[in-house]
């Protein structure tokens, strides 16, 4: 890939990676909830999930998932259904005292199952898809040998991301003060779940 076009699709593709979409409101509520580590643990699944979406961009198979109305369609709306059960599950889930929160934060929520999470919503998120398979292309020099370029510009957003990630896993860990007391608690549980069921609401409305 020539260096001049990498120098143009490092900042655009960090503009990119720094929207509030749903992985990074999500990463910013692990962070509140179970501290940066497990933040930074449960990006793993959004990693996973690129890496996947990339190789089928490169594979070509992502330019007909994007050009399917019913794929997309099936996606959007298993995506937007997933992000409005966390979001419920959050508004609803019990506050702690103190003390016992200190104690367990870092055990309320495995490693599986906070991977997995960031997992399902990259995965079910077309506009990820249309991401790589409208926006990498115009980065492409179709003299030069396509599969390095795109691996390249995959290798870059992925590093990208996991800076993304920690910007937002630390946000919302320092925002972990608010709930030393059971209201406090819960008005962030509430809030973040809001964050989560209004994108699942966009995401379900949006338009191709």
């Amino acid at each position: 890939m020539p260096f001049d076009l990498l120098l143009l699709f490092i900042p655009a593709a960090f503009a990119i990676n720094v929207l509030p979409g749903p992985n990074n409101m999500l990463a910013m509520t692990n962070g509140l909830r179970y501290g940066l580590f497990h933040a930074m643990k449960g990006g793993l699944g959004r990693l996973a999930a690129f890496v996947i979406l990339i190789v089928l961009t490169a594979t070509g198979l992502g330019a007909i998932l994007a050009a399917s109305t019913t794929a997309f369609y099936v996606l959007k709306i298993g995506g937007a259904i997933y992000l409005i059960y966390l979001g419920i599950r959050l508004w609803r889930s019990k506050t702690e005292d103190l003390d016992d929160t200190a104690h367990q934060k870092g055990s309320k929520i495995s490693t599986y199952t906070i991977i997995r999470q960031e997992f399902l919503v990259a995965i079910s998120n077309p506009k990820a898809i249309l991401v790589f398979t409208a926006f990498f292309p115009q980065f492409i020099d179709p003299v030069l040998p396509i599969l390095p370029q795109i691996a390249t510009m995959g290798i870059t957003f992925v590093l990208l991301e996991i800076i993304a990630l920690f910007l937002y896993a630390i946000s919302g860990k320092q925002l972990a003060f608010l709930t030393r007391t059971q209201k406090g608690q819960k008005m962030m549980n509430r809030t973040s779940g809001s964050f989560l069921i209004a994108a699942g609401g966009l995401l379900a409305t949006s338009s191709k």
